[in-house]
């Protein structure tokens, strides 16, 4: 199945995709290099892969499939195991009582065929197919993958029900519960849901014993989702084997507990924060997911743009000084802060934390975790860490009177300081400052920056344009200044120049996309507040949050529903979306 070079350059000429002259200048690299002249016009963006495939396709008289919105049944996705199908591009997605049919982005790969032939003892017929398509059928895996883990999980919950003493746990002596702990379909359940909010890429795990049941819900994507019911009498036992995992007391069900664990899967490290809290039905359980690989961030991917932030970056530069990132619990505050510091991690600096919890672990960073139990506080954390000749501090949180007055004075003292706040924006954190006794010229006098966020859902891939209405741009208007997002959109080049709204367009979910509900993953929305000399004044004669808001506006700053629509217009989220966070 191999292509003379010829071949391929003449029907490429004939396609019209490509000039002569740039067909010319490849066929000069190929006799360079040897390398293909269909790859070098790729590899110059002359031409895309799948338009590349498709004439292999024509001239192989190989037939291209177009997978991006088919559903293949599980048990014909099975028949080439996920790791194989990750690693040469192939997948099985039609099979008949004698032949599989195969698509591939590479017919050449002859080692994958061969070891599928033998597996399934049918013929293959190899079909190329794109990049996108692939993608979106490697998703199905996953998908397919679940509904085998609710099925496990089923079969282990039936003869968990048999294991005496399986019920509401309160009667069950300390020993009990740990053979319970350790019974075989108690494990492999635990391990599954486990997994499951994995490769779901759950935030947190709930599990919540009801009258009759015990319910099992993901977040995701900051909603809640039902994951899973199961018997009301496996509750002692998962509840016992969890805490066996995280070293908690297993006969007190009385009083909350805290711990943690960790679990390797595929690679990827993932720490467990798990809470108990007893209920009226029994004691609740909820797990956060940590990923502690987490890396590869910038500011860039996280959502910050245009003049926000320039603005970030100049603050960046000063050596001395406080940056804040303010918004309610799961906005990704601490997500943003670890991304500064990977940008400030350089060698001839000494960068020092105090966090509860340590959520990502960071290389040549000496990161502290909060113990309260034995005296071990933020604030006393922070009276340390500046004793141990720090550049950088991080104060995973400013909570109380103590914290907020040693932070001020570190970033006074030839500090940079940086921390989270929770409050609802960022002209908010001032007067949250000043409820904690903190006086305002000695904020002026140290908050370089103030970064307000939230999370919203991202579209997935499956979306579709449309245009708003002017009706919907009038009650849109009410809430965000929409000559000033244009103005931005113009200058970032998103929108033509003489673009007007009228011609803006949008996005929403694609009418049965292969995503639930349309989004997949999450996208930050920011205000990003720089201190200016006109803050100040506003700060030291008035400072209130609409006074400094205000003041803000007036100098430019995008509001978070501003940058939503920002964000709506380049297709990474909804209006929808943006409105539903923003106005909480």
């Amino acid at each position: 199945m191999h292509i003379e070079e010829s071949q391929l350059r003449d029907f490429i000429l004939d396609s019209g995709l490509v000039s002569r002259a740039d067909v010319t200048l490849a066929e000069k690299d190929h006799e360079k290099t040897g390398e293909g002249i269909g790859k070098i016009l790729v590899n110059g963006g002359k031409l895309t892969e799948d338009d590349l495939r498709r004439m292999q396709a024509y001239i192989l008289g190989i037939p291209f499939v177009d997978l991006k919105t088919e559903k293949i049944p599980f048990e014909v996705l099975s028949l080439v195991p996920e790791p194989i199908a990750r690693n040469h591009n192939i997948i099985a997605f039609k099979k008949t009582d004698t032949a599989l049919e195969v698509a591939m982005l590479d017919t050449e790969d002859l080692t994958a065929i061969d070891f599928i032939k033998k597996k399934v003892g049918l013929k293959i017929l190899p079909r190329l197919t794109d990049g996108e398509s692939m993608k979106s059928v490697l998703l199905q895996y996953q998908k397919s993958l679940k509904a085998e883990f609710g099925d496990l999980i089923a079969k282990d919950a039936v003869q968990l029900q048999s294991i005496p003493d399986a019920g509401d746990g309160e009667d069950v002596s300390e020993d009990d519960l740990k053979k319970l702990a350790d019974d075989v379909p108690v494990v492999r359940i635990v391990d599954t849901l486990l997994k499951h909010a994995i490769l779901q890429n759950a935030s947190d795990i709930h599990i919540e014993p009801q009258e009759q049941e015990l319910l099992v819900r993901y977040r995701i994507d900051g909603l809640l989702h039902d994951a899973m019911i199961l018997p009301k009498n496996t509750a002692a036992s998962i509840t016992a084997r969890i805490k066996v995992l995280s070293a908690l007391k297993l006969d007190e069900k009385r009083l909350p507990q805290d711990g943690r664990f960790k679990i390797d899967m595929n690679g990827e490290k993932v720490s467990f924060r798990v809470s108990t809290l007893p209920t009226y039905y029994g004691e609740k359980t909820v797990m956060r997911l940590l990923r502690e690989n987490v890396s590869n961030f910038t500011l860039e991917v996280l959502g910050f743009h245009g003049e926000g932030l320039e603005r970030i970056h100049r603050a960046l530069k000063s050596t001395t000084g406080m940056i804040l990132t303010t918004g309610p619990t799961g906005s990704g505050k601490t997500t943003t802060l670890y991304t500064v510091l990977d940008i400030l991690n350089t060698p001839d600096v000494n960068i020092s934390t105090v966090e509860d919890p340590i959520e990502y672990q960071m290389k040549r960073i000496n990161q502290t975790q909060v113990r309260s139990e034995i005296g071990l506080t933020f604030a006393n954390g922070l009276r340390t860490l500046v004793r141990q000749d720090p550049d950088i501090i991080m104060v995973g949180e400013i909570r109380d009177n103590e914290t907020a007055s040693l932070a001020i004075n570190a970033s006074l003292t030839g500090h940079v300081v940086l921390s989270t706040l929770h409050t609802n924006s960022a002209a908010g954190a001032v007067p949250r400052l000043m409820d904690m006794k903190v006086e305002p010229f000695l904020i002026v006098s140290t908050i370089n920056i103030i970064i307000g966020q939230r999370l919203v859902r991202k579209l997935s891939d499956q979306k579709e344009k449309y245009f708003l209405t002017k009706p919907e741009l009038a009650t849109l208007g009410k809430s965000a200044n929409m000559d000033k997002i244009l103005k931005a959109l113009q200058e970032e080049k998103i929108v033509g120049k003489s673009d007007t709204w009228d011609k803006v367009p949008f996005w929403r979910p694609k009418k049965g996309a292969a995503s639930e509900e349309g989004y997949s993953g999450r996208a930050c929305i920011h205000e990003i507040m720089k201190v200016s000399p006109a803050i100040k004044e506003v700060i030291l004669k008035d400072g209130t949050t609409d006074a400094i808001q205000k003041q803000a506006e007036a100098e430019g700053m995008l509001t978070m529903i501003e940058d939503g629509i920002f964000q709506a217009v380049q297709g990474s989220t909804t209006i929808e979306e943006v409105l539903r966070v923003a106005s909480e």
